[in-house]
């Protein structure tokens, strides 16, 4: 699946710390699926720098077709 190809699969994420001094992304979908991530800090860091820049970049992409501004 690619990242621009939408699904109909729906699911629940859960973000926190572990008690091993670890940051968990935890991804539970239909069916069952359980899916721990863990990662250390910089690397948790580096993944929200993404999902920042992602972000701004999808806003972007809104605004240039017409969309509402976000914020």
């Amino acid at each position: 699946m690619s990242i621009n190809k939408q699904s109909d699969i729906a699911a629940n994420i859960q973000i926190g710390p572990t008690d091993q001094g670890m940051v968990r992304i935890f991804v539970e979908a239909e069916g069952g699926i359980e899916l721990p991530l863990d990662f250390d800090p910089d690397e948790a860091e580096e993944i929200a720098e993404e999902l920042r820049a992602a972000a701004e970049a999808a806003r972007l992409m809104a605004e240039d077709r017409g969309g509402k501004k976000g914020r």
